[in-house]
């Protein structure tokens, strides 16, 4: 009897002459159609559903960008007022009544150089996330890393304002990291070292990286760790029935929801009063090319792709 690619389940002789390399629940769970030759025939860190999740993403933050630009933001260097507008995280807002922000601002860029080097690097995480996790997961280590990061730059610089996506960038590099690493996956070990390699030496130069002034270290921290929490507590499940991977999951949302509201009051709690924004006389707002102080500056959340290690985790999708 073969085994089921991604869950490693053993399946039973087709007797209708189906070939696809995937079982039954995996092929729901993944909403695939009847598989076609080319589906059957691929390697199974190559097979994709027909709508993916890092397209979607993505699109979503190119959309934000192109939306910013034409509405007259600079697509170079933005200013803190144009940041602050379309939902940058800064904690008199983002901690006053406008909590929105700590997601929103995962969706906000400083600048065209930044989305770039964020969007190239989420492609390809990404693409390897989908091949390994569902869209549940996938959805639920992004979000929650993202929101995670969020909190964590608000408990390091709450004078700071932080945009861009790398903090869930890094948590899906941490979920994989864990999963790859704790989960019993049907693939070779010898075959995962090259991407585990690649994943671990990715973040610890992106975060050495993250040492230059201006960049959130703090949101890539807090991403990071929630990215391998929920890839730890996931990696177990991997490899069981739909049904089971779906309610180990719902569990982990219930959880992770209640750590993330608990997270949120410690770091209102700890930056005490939250006194309002400073009023924008004009729209003289120092750009951030102006290096001004660090409690007026806004920080970037980018990402440096690092050529190695992208070229192994492409090869590996």
């Amino acid at each position: 009897m073969t085994s089921c690619a991604r869950c490693g389940r053993e399946m039973p002789v087709s007797t209708t002459g189906e070939t696809s390399p995937l079982c039954r629940d995996c092929r729901a769970d993944l909403d695939l159609t009847a598989p076609s030759s080319e589906t059957a025939t691929a390697p199974p860190g190559r097979i994709r559903s027909r709508f993916l999740l890092t397209q979607a993403i993505v699109g979503i933050n190119v959309l934000v960008f192109l939306v910013m630009v034409f509405s007259g933001v600079s697509p170079l260097s933005p200013t803190l007022l144009q940041l602050q507008t379309w939902g940058a995280n800064y904690a008199p807002l983002s901690l006053g009544k406008e909590p929105w922000r700590i997601l929103a601002s995962n969706y906000v860029h400083i600048g065209i150089i930044h989305i770039f080097f964020n969007m190239w690097c989420l492609w390809n995480l990404g693409r390897l996330a989908e091949s390994i996790f569902d869209r549940g997961t996938y959805l639920l280590v992004y979000t929650a890393s993202g929101i995670a990061g969020s909190l964590v730059s608000l408990w390091w610089h709450p004078q700071g304002i932080g945009a861009g996506a790398s903090g869930a960038i890094f948590g899906l590099a941490g979920g994989l990291i864990a999963v790859l690493y704790l989960g019993k996956l049907p693939i070779a070990k010898a075959a995962l070292k090259p991407t585990l390699r690649s994943l671990v030496v990715f973040a610890a130069y992106n975060l050495f990286f993250g040492l230059v002034p201006g960049i959130d270290n703090a949101a890539h921290l807090g991403g990071l760790a929630a990215g391998l929490g929920l890839g730890a507590v996931l990696a177990g499940s991997m490899t069981e029935p739909p049904e089971i991977r779906a309610r180990r999951r719902n569990y982990a949302v219930v959880a992770t929801a209640l750590l993330l509201l608990a997270g949120y009051s410690y770091v209102k709690q700890k930056s005490g009063p939250v006194a309002p924004p400073a009023p924008q006389v004009s729209t003289r707002t120092p750009p951030l090319s102006s290096r001004p102080e660090r409690s007026e500056r806004a920080e970037w959340r980018d990402l440096l792709p690092l050529p190695a290690a992208k070229n192994e985790i492409v090869s590996t999708a």
